[in-house]
């Protein structure tokens, strides 16, 4: 029955991993592929090798897990970000209103197993998504010229191998093949491009109602993208004493050369051209983690982390036409100017008994928006400071429950964007996420 559960529990978590993204520091999601880590605020998550989630963190951590470990979980995000209207000047928006709560819900899934083949050597498969991002405003909101909606969506498919050198080093590697899938949304124009003369509207409902808003000639840009790529991962673990573990893992970039398509509707539509294939090409960035587990005793473990992600590998995406009256020009670009970004975390676990653990954990995570004029509505992303609890419950004694939260608080997050053709959106974000996780484990 084993043998069959990670076959099985592939199209189910691509399915649901394609149903909704999620936010984590720029667009990373790094503690949120197991409800373990979650409750450690990710402390420890190359070194403590639990269950088979050790497959995404660090590879080589399976030697810990004996003959067999399936790990199967669910964690669910909700983001809030509320935009407070400072100095906007947005043509044909400035009535149009704040947009919104421009957060929500998003899910990211994940399975693993891994098996024991030799007396020293350890086969095993992770199904991820590394990597998820949604915002979503509302309609003529003051930045629709920035964006109206932005969703990247990733599924990582990771086999992996690892090696049990000696009784303090093991040594882990894989391949991964990852697929992106990105929608961007946004007011292409109000009439702008048609050279139209558009009445004012004055909404008698909605978020907008009794204010100026030229919709009627507005027009809209639909983008849509995807690709698939390869890359690779490596990690140590090691084992200096009977309760301390340290752990060392590496994530390499992936390059994609995404294409799609952008549609156009509304009078500007009427323009040559403007519907068109699209490409893009987007470095998604490597990751480096450093992990320490020591324990204190029967009853304690102290967990430390440090990781770091290469961000500066996303300067800009230029989304440019591939076909059309305007083939080889740029209909789209996102200045990012991405910095790379560091995160620490510390965490504790109780152990109460033979059946039940207490997780404890607190992050800071930095964020590679370098500044307020390269922070982008679609991205209002900030430092955050991680709060994080969970437990382990095992029923018996080859089965175990986590279950994990955190309490994301991001401080005051200024916006100053000044897009040529877009306009100014000045003001202040007031953000926050909350995140719940649960996962199953099973030995054999």
């Amino acid at each position: 029955m084993h043998k069959t559960l990670a076959p099985r529990l592939i199209p189910a978590l691509m399915a649901i991993a394609f149903a909704g993204g999620a936010h984590a520091s720029g667009f990373q999601l790094l503690g949120e592929q197991s409800a373990t880590n979650l409750g450690n605020a990710g402390a420890g998550s190359a070194a403590a090798a639990e269950n088979a989630s050790t497959i995404f963190y660090n590879p080589a951590g399976m030697t810990e897990l004996g003959r067999g470990n399936v790990s199967a979980g669910l964690v669910a995000v909700k983001t809030s970000f509320q935009f407070t209207n400072g100095s906007s000047n947005a043509p044909g928006f400035n009535g149009g209103g704040d947009g919104g709560d421009g957060g929500g819900w998003g899910f990211v899934p994940n399975a693993y197993g891994s098996w024991q083949v030799a007396k020293d050597w350890f086969v095993g498969l992770g199904i991820s998504a590394p990597f998820g991002l949604k915002t979503e405003y509302n309609d003529n909101w003051i930045g629709s010229a920035h964006s109206n909606s932005f969703d990247i969506k990733t599924i990582n498919l990771n086999p992996s191998v690892a090696w049990r050198a000696n009784e303090w080093l093991s040594l882990g590697a894989g391949i991964n093949w990852q697929k992106i899938d990105a929608t961007y949304e946004r007011s292409a124009g109000v009439g702008l491009a048609a050279n139209l003369t558009c009445p004012t509207v004055i909404p008698p409902a909605g978020p907008a109602a009794g204010r100026n808003v030229n919709a009627a000639c507005q027009s809209d840009a639909k983008l849509e993208m995807d690709d698939d790529a390869w890359g690779w991962n490596i990690g140590a673990l090691f084992k200096p004493a009977a309760q301390t573990k340290i752990g060392l893992s590496y994530r390499s970039a992936i390059s994609y050369t995404a294409t799609g398509n952008i549609a156009v509707t509304g009078p500007a539509s009427a323009a040559p051209g403007v519907s068109s294939d699209i490409s893009a090409k987007i470095k998604l960035p490597d990751t480096a983690i450093l992990s320490v587990v020591q324990g204190i005793g029967d009853k304690w473990e102290v967990l430390g982390d440090i990781s770091w992600t290469g961000w500066s590998s996303i300067p800009y995406v230029d989304i440019n036409r591939t076909s059309g009256a305007l083939n080889g020009q740029t209909a789209q670009k996102l200045n990012t100017q991405f910095d790379d970004a560091w995160r620490f975390a510390l965490g504790a676990n109780y152990k109460l008994n033979d059946a039940w653990k207490l997780r404890f954990g607190i992050a800071y995570d930095q964020t590679p928006v370098p500044n307020a004029e390269q922070r982008l509505v679609s991205l209002p992303d900030n430092d955050r400071t991680w709060f994080s609890a969970g437990f382990t419950w095992k029923p018996a004694k080859n089965m175990a429950l986590d279950v994990g939260a955190a309490y994301l608080y991001l401080s005051n997050t200024p916006i100053n964007n000044n897009e040529a053709g877009k306009g100014l959106v000045n003001g202040n974000y007031d953000s926050y996420a909350f995140i719940l996780g649960s996962q199953f484990s099973m030995s054999f």
